[in-house]
């Protein structure tokens, strides 16, 4: 085609050209570019008039100024294209054309179609219309620089065996798509011998362009115009009716006669239409005819062109870092076995660098927005929730020196603090602040059968003199004075016998806290679903056996503590305390003050505080001083041997506790099976990956194209 008519061309022209390559690159699908939609008229490329090859996809058409004459055809993928089929697409072209005739374009078209797909498919399928973009490119000395892209005509009636509804609204997208992009010139082409309103496109323009700014209508078939009904296209071409902001050109196409006349000349027939027809020879020449509407388009897509392009640099700079971004979320490619070990090693040690900071309780970066991965300090707080609640009501019968009214203190003074993890929410009873449970965190899903329930955790009961006589009594033998040892034995499994409820719960929240810890980490580090699932489940008997060991040691040291045995001087101590305090309390009740001699006591009041008690009052006294003198020694014990070896040694701190599974030594272990299925991406992954990486070595093209402007 041969443009050298048009008088205005681009100030700048290596703008246009480098839109062309951006175009090429498929920047237009991330960043708006500046484009414009246009007719067969304006382009002077020779469409068939075949129906079967009228518009199916969308035509980018380059003209540009060479040295020499050149025709290239060749055909852009769509963004959504798989990898495979990308690659054949881009494998078909045709170059080297000096010219391109009618028949020539229909064979070539013939071709694209078979290319995309557009028609009968091996499988028997129809593809009518295609997203791929057909890019013809015209080189010659006298051709302008102009880039512009046609795009299928929307339609309303289905035609059957040839178009669908599914078609319908793909066409009126894909349309769209183009009309929304802000750096667009819309080109809505109107027959003149139609009503004007009813025409759907000038509505879609304005929805997209309710400035106006980028609307230019062009006018076709005047000569088809009804006698009588001149005066209402010339009112629309004056910008009396139906007003645009550009304005109105009209154009006359050739007719298929006229085609077929050897030697037709098209842009000398159509001058002379304008020159000579009345009433269209009074329009102003700028804005008749395709030259005029070349030259007008080209002097609206400069100033788009100037307007625009800091702003197409700053979306490609913008767009690049988001994709950057969302590779570098996939992390590095795995598709070898050294790939897939080098990635699990790099998440093993970020996995363990984290844990160090967070059994240091140095909370920084993610530790500042999930809470559950505070993994000291929620330890630390269900340790002290544990000492705290066995201390309080791990005895199954309230000690005679704790009295109800020292009890009541404690609960007014109490305010429990509840480690929760993430998943975690406290059962509805817990809004009652004096109902206390075994368990403050729920299970994880995958743990259920390895963890204790939670169960209500019931104060001391008072009596507990009652209930040692009512024991020594159904109990007692032939000893004199005393009781059988046995008898130690039994009224201690029962005081501590809540204490298998609390241990159990306690290293079940430990197992909970931990558990949570590990999985949300995982999520922390690594973004990729199916690697986290997998590594999840290949460390969960590893996991599991290091849980199962702590519930078990919580077990062993509550088997231990069901016979009462120590060697603790505090012991005697205790029980010596407890003596003490008695008899002072006893005496403290017979004193009165004299005024010579300040406190004093009298002699037969002592006697009788002394003799006054039975033996039965004795020993069950005694075995109370034992027992309450025991508990508080095997209490303190029992507390820190669970925190320490049921909890910290298997889950938190010891040499090969639970969060120390997921380590570089693991990842070595891995075959290279549990690679693949771990690290291995999936085709979703490697589809992703591949379009991403596609998309940024585009806009890295682009970047470095947009640098030189």
């Amino acid at each position: 085609m041969d443009v050298s008519q048009a008088s205005h061309g681009l100030g700048d022209p290596k703008l246009l050209d480098i839109i062309d390559k951006l175009m090429g690159l498929n920047i237009g699908d991330s960043v708006a570019l500046p484009q414009s939609s246009v007719l067969e008229g304006l382009t002077g490329l020779p469409f068939p008039r075949d129906s079967t090859l009228c518009t199916r996809f969308a035509t980018q058409i380059t003209f540009r100024r060479a040295s020499t004459t050149n025709i290239n055809v060749t055909i852009i993928p769509d963004k959504s294209t798989s990898n495979d089929e990308a690659e054949r697409l881009k494998a078909w072209k045709k170059s080297g054309l000096n010219s391109l005739d009618r028949k020539e374009f229909s064979k070539i078209l013939e071709d694209v179609h078979r290319a995309m797909g557009i028609g009968e498919s091996p499988q028997g399928l129809k593809k009518s219309f295609s997203d791929d973009v057909l890019k013809i490119e015209v080189a010659g000395p006298n051709q302008q620089h102009l880039s512009v892209v046609d795009v299928p005509g929307i339609f309303r009636k289905i035609t059957e065996g040839v178009t669908t509804s599914i078609d319908m609204t793909n066409v009126r997208a894909m349309v769209e798509r183009y009309m929304a992009n802000s750096r667009s010139i819309i080109l809505p082409v109107i027959p003149a011998n139609v009503d004007i309103a009813t025409q759907e496109i000038l509505d879609m323009a304005e929805k997209h362009d309710s400035d106006g700014q980028r609307t230019l209508g062009v006018l076709t078939k005047p000569d088809l115009v009804d006698k009588g009904a001149e005066h209402n296209i010339l009112d629309l071409m004056q910008g009396t009716t139906h007003k645009l902001n550009l304005g109105w050109c009209m154009v006359k196409n050739p007719g298929q006669q006229d085609l077929k006349r050897e030697g037709f000349d098209r842009h000398a027939s159509e001058n002379t239409f304008f020159k000579h027809e009345a009433p269209w020879s009074t329009l102003d020449k700028d804005r008749v005819g395709v030259d005029s509407l070349r030259v007008r388009l080209v002097e609206l897509l400069t100033e788009i062109v100037r307007r625009e392009f800091n702003h197409v640099r700053t979306d490609v700079i913008q767009k690049l870092k988001a994709t950057e971004k969302k590779l570098e979320a996939l992390g590095p490619c795995r598709e070898s076995k050294e790939q897939q070990q080098r990635y699990l090693l790099g998440l093993a040690t970020s996995f363990q660098k984290m844990t160090e900071q967070a059994l240091e309780a140095h909370y920084d970066g993610a530790f500042e927005s999930n809470q559950s991965l505070r993994l000291a300090t929620l330890v630390v707080d269900r340790n002290e929730l544990f000492t705290d609640d066995v201390e309080r009501r791990g005895h199954t019968m309230e000690f005679k020196a704790e009295t109800i009214a020292k009890a009541a203190s404690w609960e007014a003074s109490y305010e429990p603090q509840v480690p929760v993890a993430a998943e975690s929410s406290p059962p509805s009873i817990e809004s009652d602040p004096y109902v206390r449970f075994t368990r403050q965190c729920n299970d994880c899903d995958d743990l259920d059968d390895l963890l204790v329930e939670i169960e209500v955790l019931q104060d001391p009961a008072g009596g507990v003199m009652e209930w040692l006589e009512s024991v020594y009594k159904t109990s007692r033998g032939f000893e004199l004075g005393t009781f059988n040892a046995s008898l130690v034995n039994i009224v201690w499994r029962k005081q501590s016998s809540k204490w298998s409820n609390l241990a159990l719960g306690y290293t079940s929240d430990i197992v909970s806290i931990t558990h949570t810890y590990i999985r949300d980490l995982l999520r922390e580090i690594c973004v990729d679903d199916r690697v986290r699932a997998g590594l999840l489940s290949t460390m969960m008997d590893k996991l599991t056996d290091r849980y199962k060991r702590a519930m078990d040691q919580a077990q062993f040291l509550l088997e231990i503590e069901q016979d009462p045995l120590t060697y603790n001087h505090y012991f005697a101590e205790n029980l010596e305390q407890c003596h003490q305090k008695r008899t002072k309390a006893l005496l403290e009740s017979k004193v009165y003050r004299d005024k010579n001699f300040g406190e004093v006591i009298k002699k037969s009041d002592l006697d009788k505080a002394v003799a006054n008690r039975s033996n039965l009052e004795n020993t069950v006294q005694q075995l109370h001083d034992i027992l309450k003198s025991y508990y508080k020694v095997a209490r303190k014990r029992f507390v820190d041997n669970v925190c320490m070896q049921a909890a910290d040694r298997h889950l938190i701190r010891g040499p090969d506790t639970a969060v120390k599974v997921f380590s570089p030594f693991f990842v070595t272990d891995l075959t290279p099976e549990q690679l693949e299925s771990i690290a291995g991406e999936d085709l979703s992954t490697k589809r992703k990956r591949a379009d991403l990486t596609r998309e940024v070595e585009n806009l890295k093209q682009a970047k470095k194209l947009l640098v030189v402007v």
